[in-house]
């Protein structure tokens, strides 16, 4: 899970994680909307999850809370997500000022990415009907028999943010997002990952997205650290989405000499204020061309970390965040 850190700030509020029952941590606690809650049970002896989120609900003012991030929910072996879902989506009355949720705030010294055994999040979607801002961290595995991400298509008329991190996005989702009337969203930023962790969307799963009808307020679309990223590039170089957005990023992923040609060739996108393709694999002449057309404060354009890369070999080809 490279580069991945916990948040000290979510939502505009500093991040602080709930102390268990009977242990040290900050006292007196503070004003339960002062802080975005981060919950973790994993690695405190025989506190499960289900009786830290009690602890929670006994202790903080939770019709005040405002941001609420979901730590490490096991014990001692991993374990899928699904419980968790059905805690949030059966106490969500209990949260009606609750604005952004972090599902689930997990770094590699703790689970490698696509360890994390998710679930279907659509409850929880349903269940937060006043939620601004989501982020989902994780798939697990279909191939290893984990419990993986699932969501169907969806109506919510608050969401603004949605952000999926993931090292194999699965196509379901993708098409989900993609079928869901989200009337109010203007950022988000999908994760699509590689096949060998079940991130099996191709640029036909993307199109309802590109066609800019899905989702008409979108400023910020993030299509990143894909495999195909040059495919996703050429789609983007006529996709009509193109002209709402603000902020656009092909970042994390295998793109290169042929995806920037497709983007030189396509639209313009002088509109931008920011095109991010951290992470990439063009060759240095491409990149001054579209630093040289946006401008070069609006291009991230910082390569791969590697000292040395063929070109010619795509095989040597990898996206910032798979396992």
């Amino acid at each position: 899970m490279t580069d991945i850190e916990h948040p000290e700030v979510f939502h505009g509020l500093p991040v602080l994680t709930l102390p268990g029952p009977g242990r040290p941590g900050t006292h007196p606690l503070p004003s339960a909307e002062a802080v975005a809650w981060r919950l973790e049970s994993a690695w405190r002896g025989d506190l499960t999850f289900a009786a830290l989120w009690q602890h929670f609900l006994d202790t903080v003012d939770t019709s005040r809370v405002r941001a609420l991030l979901i730590g490490p929910w096991w014990q001692e072996e991993y374990e899928p997500f699904g419980p968790v879902v059905e805690l949030l989506a059966a106490h969500a009355d209990r949260f009606p000022s609750l604005r952004a949720l972090f599902l689930a705030d997990v770094v590699s010294e703790e689970c490698e990415l696509s360890w994390l055994e998710m679930a279907d999040i659509t409850p929880v979607v349903e269940a937060f009907g006043q939620l601004r801002e989501l982020t989902v961290r994780g798939c697990g595995q279909p191939a290893a028999g984990q419990a993986v991400l699932g969501l169907r298509p969806v109506r919510h008329a608050e969401l603004t943010s949605l952000r999926f991190e993931s090292g194999g996005l699965p196509s379901s989702v993708v098409r989900a997002v993609g079928a869901s009337e989200l009337p109010a969203l203007e950022h988000l930023e999908l994760w699509l990952g590689v096949t060998e962790y079940g991130g099996d969307a191709t640029v036909g799963d993307l199109a309802p997205l590109l066609s800019g009808a899905a989702f008409p307020n979108l400023r910020h679309l993030g299509l990143q650290n894909s495999e195909i990223q040059d495919e996703i590039a050429a789609a983007v170089a006529s996709a009509p989405v193109v002209a709402q957005l603000r902020s656009l990023s092909l970042a994390m992923g295998t793109l290169g000499d042929l995806g920037a040609e497709s983007l030189l060739a396509g639209q313009p996108l002088t509109h931008l204020t920011a095109l991010d393709l951290h992470h990439h694999y063009i060759s240095d002449p491409l990149v001054d061309r579209l630093r040289k057309i946006l401008g070069p404060d609006r291009v991230d354009g910082e390569p791969h970390e590697v000292e040395y890369w063929d070109p010619d070999e795509d095989d040597e080809r990898y996206v910032a965040v798979s396992e």
